[in-house]
C-alpha cells in the first residue's frame, strides 16, 4: 500500500498504512479482530460466565457486567465481592483499584487516536470511545495505530474493539446455555487464556529495549513478589518493576546505548 503524507507539512512523517477512508480503517480494524483477539478474549469470557454462574448471578446481570464494565479484574472482583455479601461502596472501591490501570491506557492511547480526527462532536466520541480501552485493544492500537494516516486511527480501533467486546458478550452469555456440558473446572481454567494471550503479545515489542527490560524484569519480580505478598505482588511488580525499566532505559540512552 502506498505510504501517505499529510499535505499541509513538507517535514511531516510518512503512513505506512492508509485504508482509503474511515470506513475502511473501520472494516480492517473489525477483521483484524477476528481470529485470536476475538477466540482468546471469548474463550476468557466464557470461564467468566462460569463463573458469574457459580457466584448465584442471573445472566442478565453476568452481561450486564461485561457491558458496563469491560474488564475482566474489575468484574471479578465486583462478582468476588457481591458472592460474598459486600456492600455497594466496597464494590465500587475494589472495581476502582482493579481497573484503575486502565487510566494510563486511556492517557497514552487517546492523543494517538485523536489526531486528525474530523468527527462532528470528537469530545463526546472520544469519551465514548475511551469505554472500549482495555489491554487487548490498547496493546494492538499502540503497536499499529501511529502508522496509519491521522482521521482513520479512531475508526481502526473502533472497529476492532466492537468485535472482541461482541465476542466476549457472546461468550458470557454461551455459558449459561453450556451448563453441564463442559466441567467447571476446564470453564474456569478458561479465564487464563487471557493473560496468556497478553504476555504473548507484549512479546512482538521484545525488540525494543525499555520493552525488553520490562518484561524481564517482571517475570523475575512477579513470581517473587507474589510469594512473599500475594495481595500486594502484582502491584508492586507493575509499579515498581514498570519504573525501574524506564530508569534503567533512560539511562542507557543517557549514555548513547
Amino acid at each position: 500500500m502506498e505510504p501517505q503524507s499529510p499535505p499541509d507539512a513538507q517535514a511531516s512523517p510518512t503512513w505506512t498504512h492508509d485504508f482509503g477512508s474511515p470506513a475502511g480503517a473501520g472494516r480492517s480494524g473489525a477483521w483484524a479482530a477476528v481470529g485470536a483477539p476475538a477466540l482468546v478474549l471469548g474463550a476468557s469470557y466464557v470461564g467468566f460466565g462460569a463463573f458469574v454462574h457459580q457466584s448465584g448471578l442471573t445472566f442478565l446481570q453476568g452481561v450486564a457486567s461485561s457491558i458496563t464494565g469491560w474488564a475482566l479484574p474489575g468484574q471479578i472482583a465486583l462478582i468476588e465481592i457481591f458472592a460474598a455479601g459486600g456492600s455497594l461502596l466496597a464494590a465500587a472501591i475494589a472495581v476502582g483499584l482493579a481497573n484503575a490501570r486502565l487510566m494510563p491506557m486511556v492517557v497514552t492511547l487517546l492523543p494517538i487516536l485523536r489526531e486528525g480526527d474530523a468527527a462532528p462532536n470528537p469530545r463526546l466520541v472520544h469519551y465514548l470511545s475511551a469505554h472500549f480501552i482495555a489491554l487487548t485493544g490498547w496493546a494492538i492500537a499502540m503497536q499499529r495505530c501511529p502508522a496509519m494516516t491521522p482521521g482513520q486511527r479512531l475508526p481502526y480501533f473502533l472497529g476492532f474493539t466492537f468485535v472482541i467486546w461482541s465476542a466476549t458478550l457472546c461468550s458470557t452469555a454461551l455459558r449459561f446455555f453450556l451448563v453441564g456440558v463442559l466441567p467447571p473446572t476446564v470453564t474456569l481454567g478458561l479465564v487464563f487464556l487471557n493473560p496468556l494471550y497478553f504476555m504473548l503479545l507484549f512479546t512482538i515489542d521484545i525488540v525494543r529495549r525499555d520493552r525488553r527490560w520490562a518484561l524481564l524484569i517482571g517475570v523475575v519480580l512477579g513470581p517473587l513478589l507474589h510469594m512473599i505478598t500475594p495481595e500486594w505482588g502484582l502491584l508492586i511488580t507493575g509499579l515498581g518493576g514498570g519504573t525501574l525499566a524506564f530508569l534503567i532505559n533512560q539511562y542507557d540512552r543517557g549514555r548513547g546505548k
